[in-house]
């Protein structure tokens, strides 16, 4: 994970909202994804706020895309936003 990557997440009825913060590599693509399993359970939606982010890694968004089908199944919609949601997302996410 790069050194300075964090994610802090608030959680409400039924939305979680997780911000990324820092660099963006292929291990902060994992740890985004096992805290996204870890705590998503009983929601609608999870939100995930990129515009913390300085430097998306392109494997980074591989990670994300080729792992997703992990949480395939789950009760909840998920939403890329901040500046950059496109660059992460995968074509099944909606970016906001």
């Amino acid at each position: 994970m790069a050194s300075n990557f964090r994610i802090f997440a608030h959680r409400n009825s039924d939305s979680l909202h997780l911000e990324l913060v820092g660099d963006f590599d292929g291990s902060s693509a994992f740890e985004l994804l096992e805290k996204v399993k870890e705590n998503g359970h009983g929601l609608r939606k999870v939100f995930i706020d990129t515009s913390g982010l300085e430097t998306i890694y392109s494997f980074g968004a591989a990670v994300v895309e080729k792992n997703l089908s992990d949480l395939r199944g789950s009760s909840f919609d998920l939403h890329f936003t901040g500046e950059y949601g496109r660059q992460i997302a995968p074509m099944e996410a909606m970016c906001l």
